[in-house]
């Protein structure tokens, strides 16, 4: 698990722009990115020991915003060579052989494209491709069209790379207008320098963050009837 170093002074600048101490489960969906077989299982190509260690706390941040009535969306990054969702041609020398495995692994119907099998997806959860890293800016658009179907005003985001999908989808979600919220022990980079670096980025300017904890805290607060409590 990550040691998280955020230091207050971020988190108090960033107050003055995204404290969110209230939460609508029927206007909040979560965007849980990419907890997919190629990014968590270990021996695969972008899989290592942060992920894994999230896959409970993300289940479980999952369970209690499901049971609350908010959406719960998951993603999962996709290689097209097919435009428009193809990357720029300079992007990806596939001449590269640690390149051309990840390309491979991220393919629709490939093993590592899979969500991961110890991610508890639901029924009635919603499973979106994305081609780029930043899910809103995704040439097929479909999480900017689902965040628009289900009148969500509040975006909650787990899962990894902190640092790379993670955090721009964030970003994105906060210049399109949502109010962001990015639980940090539900999410995970490859380092601990890596995953507090782009906390610290979140925090001041675009977002919210809180841990699972805080996000139980949050719904058993705002969500459920005083004498009831949520337990997941």
């Amino acid at each position: 698990m990550h040691l998280v170093d955020l230091p207050r002074w971020a988190v108090e600048r960033g107050e003055r722009l995204n404290a969110f101490s209230t939460l609508d489960p029927a206007r909040t969906a979560l965007v849980n990115i990419d907890m997919q077989t190629a990014f968590v299982a270990e021996g695969h190509v972008f899989g290592n020991a942060h992920a894994r260690d999230i896959v409970e706390p993300v289940n479980r941040l999952t369970r209690a915003l499901r049971v609350a009535g908010a959406s719960v969306i998951w993603t999962r990054q996709t290689y097209s060579a097919m435009p428009p969702f193809a990357p720029p041609d300079w992007q990806y020398d596939l001449g590269i052989p640690e390149v051309r495995r990840a390309v491979e692994a991220l393919q629709a119907g490939a093993e590592g494209h899979r969500l991961y099998a110890e991610m508890e997806v639901a029924p009635g959860d919603i499973v979106l491709d994305k081609h780029r890293y930043g899910a809103l800016s995704c040439p097929a658009g479909a999480l900017a069209r689902t965040l628009g179907e289900l009148r969500a005003q509040m975006v909650v985001i787990a899962g990894t790379l902190t640092n790379c999908c993670c955090e721009s989808t964030a970003r994105e979600a906060n210049m399109a207008g949502y109010k962001v919220i990015l639980v940090s022990d539900a999410t995970a980079a490859v380092t601990d320098d890596e995953h507090n670096a782009a906390l610290l980025n979140l925090r001041i300017n675009f977002a919210d963050v809180k841990t699972v904890e805080q996000m139980l805290d949050l719904l058993n607060d705002q969500s459920l009837p005083s004498h009831s409590t949520l337990h997941v």
